[in-house]
């Protein structure tokens, strides 16, 4: 089945390498492009530590977890789409698929290539914005908890906050129900 209309990115990097070969992750520069050419103004905050799991970005910043943005790449039926889920959450591959009306064994996280290649941000750093295609992004609802959220900036140790409604306009993303329910096992 087709699946359903989705949710594209409002700005991309401009970066490219039309081989598509050797891509090069993007850096917090590219995101702070981003989000200048979309008209934000928030401070990228860059730590000494890691911050690529969401416990640690939370400890960094001293947030409750849920506040993290856990900017995922996704494969769903040969398709990337960026999941943007909360750090207390988990995603569940059922639902996914259930929105794209495919099985979950159609559903897979993307490996480092391949996040690379779609979002231009290695896992750990990847932000909500600035990707380096135009890629749908769903965003988990249960982030509507927080006014504020914390989402990476395009490295390992870089976050920046944004109220979560700027987020979803300028992700152009789709909430939807896609966290794991309590007591669902993998």
């Amino acid at each position: 089945m087709e699946a359903p209309e989705l949710w594209h990115l409002q700005v991309t990097t401009t970066q490219s390498n039309p081989s598509g070969e050797n891509m090069q992750p993007f850096t917090t520069e590219n995101v702070q492009e981003a989000l200048t050419a979309l008209g934000i103004a928030t401070e990228i905050h860059i730590f000494t530590e890691s911050t690529a799991t969401a416990s640690e970005a939370a400890a960094a910043i001293g947030t409750e977890l849920g506040s993290i943005v856990k900017s995922l790449c996704f494969v769903i039926a040969e398709t990337p789409v960026v999941i943007l889920t909360a750090g207390d959450q988990r995603v569940d591959d059922r639902k996914l698929g259930s929105l794209y009306e495919v099985s979950r064994k159609k559903v897979k996280i993307a490996d480092s290539e391949t996040t690379v290649q779609e979002t231009g941000y290695l896992p750990g750093g990847v932000p909500p914005i600035g990707h380096r295609k135009s890629i749908p992004v769903l965003i988990d609802s249960t982030l509507q908890r927080y006014e504020t959220v914390y989402a990476a900036a395009g490295t390992a140790n870089s976050i920046f906050p944004i109220a979560l409604e700027t987020l979803i306009a300028a992700t152009n993303g789709k909430v939807v129900d896609i966290a794991k329910d309590s007591g669902h096992d993998a």
